[in-house]
């Protein structure tokens, strides 16, 4: 099958086209032909091999942690899928690699496409609608009347976060540069902060919730902005403890990520709010969850631009320079 190819890390010379070996089909796994798949910050960062301590692929990898297509075959105990559903998934962080034509994927990874969307939008949702779904709903358990800062607002994540956070009754602020106000503003943000213009830590106060995808500064001034007994969860800030745990690592890396979250972690202490970061994981039941909301009319997709797989690195090069004006690039099979 074709699919693009890390070969080296951090060499961009080292990602290319090539033909891999199609994929072996579990017992559990449905067998996908890829209309279309996404790129985002991670396949960067993966390619760069920045997660190489805690992701240990083995090369050459398969870039890609989005997809959007066909099941072609089904493993002998697959119950939830049958040959030519149409689904969508972000596969396991151990079983990447939709920049090809073929991936097979645990059933439980995979959930049907939504209805209402074209192959290119629901590639483009799995991994940031995980992503806002696993920090409002299941960490940050948003309520009515819950005060939330959505940093990035017209980003990958930024544009579903927001939807997802006004369909679970919370006031919405977020961060835009001025040529984005009037999207943020349409997907559902009560108050937008022009970042080029304000600095958000002076205006904004009281918050329930932050959603940081920008780590840094950002991330820093955002304990500022929460109320005692807040939260912020980010998924650019400092790997803590309880995410090496998820990954199930030894004792000197659960020291290491730590130490790396410390001075974050005791900022937090001192306010009286606490932080977390989050590494999304694939779950097709909450994917379903999504695709009843994208259905009804309540999240939809907003894609940027659209490249043929022959182009994929120029996406992702797209990608790594801040072309993209809102929402996620995608990359199209056909």
């Amino acid at each position: 099958m074709k699919a693009l190819v890390v070969e080296r890390y951090g060499d961009k010379a080292g990602t290319h086209a090539g033909e891999m070996p199609d994929p072996q089909v579990g017992a559990d796994d449905v067998l996908v032909r890829i209309r279309a798949a996404s790129v985002n910050p991670l396949d960067l960062k993966l390619r760069d091999g920045d997660f190489k301590a805690i992701l240990p692929y083995r090369l050459p990898l398969v870039l890609g942690n989005d997809l959007a297509g066909v099941v072609v075959q089904v493993g002998a105990s697959v119950t939830r899928f049958t040959v030519g559903d149409e689904v969508y998934a972000r596969p396991d962080k151990d079983r990447i690699g939709t920049f090809a034509e073929l991936i097979a994927v645990h059933q439980d990874d995979v959930a049907v496409k939504p209805a209402t969307l074209t192959m290119e939008e629901a590639a483009s949702l799995p991994l940031v609608a995980l992503t806002a779904w696993q920090a409002l709903v299941e960490r940050a358990h948003v309520r009515p009347g819950h005060k939330v800062l959505i940093h990035a607002g017209a980003g990958g994540v930024g544009t579903i976060a927001i939807q997802l956070a006004k369909h679970l009754g919370a006031h919405v602020a977020t961060t835009a540069s001025t040529t984005k106000v009037d999207l943020v503003k349409e997907l559902g943000a009560d108050i937008v902060v022009d970042y080029r213009k304000q600095d958000f830590a002076s205006v904004l106060d009281g918050y329930d919730v932050v959603l940081d995808t920008l780590g840094g500064d950002t991330l820093e001034k955002s304990l500022r902005v929460l109320k005692p007994g807040g939260t912020v969860i980010s998924v650019a800030g400092p790997p803590d403890a309880a995410f090496a745990r998820e990954l199930g690592a030894n004792a000197v890396l659960r020291l290491v990520m730590s130490a790396l979250s410390f001075r974050t972690r005791r900022r937090a202490q001192r306010r009286g709010v606490t932080y977390s970061f989050l590494f999304m994981k694939a779950s097709g039941d909450q994917l379903r969850e999504l695709t009843s909301l994208v259905d009804a009319g309540k999240i939809r997709p907003v894609v940027d631009r659209v490249f043929p797989f022959d182009q994929t690195r120029e996406a992702m090069e797209y990608v790594e320079k801040g072309r993209a004006k809102a929402g996620k690039v995608v990359v199209t099979m056909t």
